[in-house]
């Protein structure tokens, strides 16, 4: 099969989008298939274009059997509402000259990772030239949390790039996301559900395990034995709700057997780090190489996943199979009725959003409780076992991009009928 992936995220960036655009990629050409990439130079979480790396110049190079072709694009200093807008569409047209020259090479299904939607219009156009099916996975609704986080207010705006959005859903072949109430929310967008696919995103549990000794982490970081950490690691965005886990330290920095870790890199890191200035619980780290994940995650005694009550359901955070598959305990922030708080809640507790005080108690408890600690840890470590692992969710993937160019084949038929009578299993009833 020849696939081309176009989306603005890939490898080497480590967190988020890329991350696993960049896998799924090098999985499926490892598996025989014939992968290309059009994508922007490595420039997130950190919002800074990578060191060795050009803002303005084309680039080819080849990763792990994947041909990547890279297009310029302008990042913000502060990605904010029309500055992130005006970054995303200098994306959507420096990368219709790589995008055009795979005419040529003729794709049989052209996927469109969003965001951005942007660049819905060209992969449409490009698959119709060339005979492919489309294939739009939406990491994001970043129409939804562009409104929903206050990037963009007016309401005649909103209705308008929703309806923009409902129409594009409906033009591709297959629409897929990452969990089912997002499936659910394409469905309710108009898309029929015999072109929409869940896909979740994966966690490799033979990288991310847990350790049988203390992280190395805990000696570098001058931790003591008796000490519980507190750990987030990941993006530090406006969506995330950091504040929360700073307000929740400041609750509790007279409690001096618990330390907060927080890891990462993005646009509010300058203004949490600000909070956390006078915290002597807390300590801030620039986002960690990718070979010492497994390490990193397994410095945390509780991971943390703070999140604002206008992002809720908006995503599900991918930071979170990382999380349970180092096998340790998780406290997030999400309301019953959300996706988010059904995957934590059966194997990790929650606070409600924009609570700090329920955080800060649900911290304290867990760090008061080890049995706990290691029973919701364990649980969650068998949840991305049994359901996040890789070799499942991509051979799913591969399934369905057969059915597009073969629907009639007995294997790939099945996969893509059995997965459409599940989602309308899971279709909304009118007025949910």
């Amino acid at each position: 099969m020849r696939l081309l992936i176009y989306g603005l995220n890939y490898a080497p960036e480590l967190t988020g989008t890329g991350k696993y655009t960049a896998e799924m990629a090098e999985a499926l050409a490892a598996r025989g298939h014939d992968v290309r990439v059009v994508c922007a130079p490595p420039y997130y979480p950190e919002w800074r274009v990578a060191p060795g790396w050009s803002t303005w110049r084309y680039r080819r190079e080849t990763r792990a059997g994947v041909t990547v072709w890279r297009a310029p694009l302008w990042v913000p200093t502060r990605p904010g509402g029309v500055a992130r807008l005006v970054h995303l569409a200098s994306f959507a047209l420096t990368s219709l000259l790589p995008l055009l020259r795979q005419w040529h090479w003729r794709p049989q299904v052209v996927m469109t990772i969003a965001p951005t939607l942007l660049c819905a219009p060209a992969a449409l156009a490009l698959a119709r030239l060339c005979g492919a099916k489309s294939w739009l996975h939406m990491q994001d609704f970043e129409v939804d949390a562009a409104f929903g986080l206050g990037l963009l207010e007016h309401a005649r705006a909103a209705r308008t790039a929703r309806a923009i959005e409902r129409a594009v859903l409906r033009r591709f072949d297959v629409v897929s996301s990452i969990s089912d109430r997002m499936v659910a929310r394409l469905l309710r967008a108009g898309v029929d559900a015999e072109r929409v696919f869940c896909c979740p995103n994966w966690v490799d549990v033979d990288t991310i395990y847990p350790l049988e000794r203390a992280s190395a982490y805990r000696r570098e970081l001058g931790i003591e034995d008796h000490e519980k950490v507190v750990l987030y690691a990941g993006n530090m965005g406006a969506k995330q709700g950091l504040e929360h886990v700073a307000e929740a330290a400041a609750l509790l920095r007279k409690r001096h057997d618990i330390r907060f870790v927080l890891c990462g890199e993005g646009p509010t890191k300058a203004a949490l780090a600000a909070r956390c200035a006078g915290l002597p619980n807390c300590r801030l780290l620039p986002l960690q190489p990718a070979e010492r994940l497994n390490e990193l995650l397994n410095l945390a005694d509780i991971h943390v996943l703070p999140q604002r009550a206008d992002a809720a359901d908006l995503v599900m955070p991918s930071k979170l199979t990382g999380m349970m598959a180092s096998g340790r305990a998780i406290v997030a922030m999400a309301r019953p009725g959300t996706e988010l708080y059904d995957a934590v809640a059966p194997r990790g507790v929650a606070a409600a959003p924009d609570d700090a005080g329920a955080l800060a108690s649900l911290i304290a408890a867990l760090a008061d409780d080890p049995v706990s600690r290691m029973r919701l840890g364990a649980q969650a470590r068998r949840f991305a076992q049994e359901t996040l692992a890789p070799a499942s969710v991509l051979s799913r993937l591969e399934k369905r991009l057969q059915a597009c160019l073969d629907p009639d084949a007995p294997a790939a038929g099945e996969a893509a009928r059995r997965d459409a009578l599940l989602v309308r299993r899971s279709r909304p009833r009118r007025g949910d």
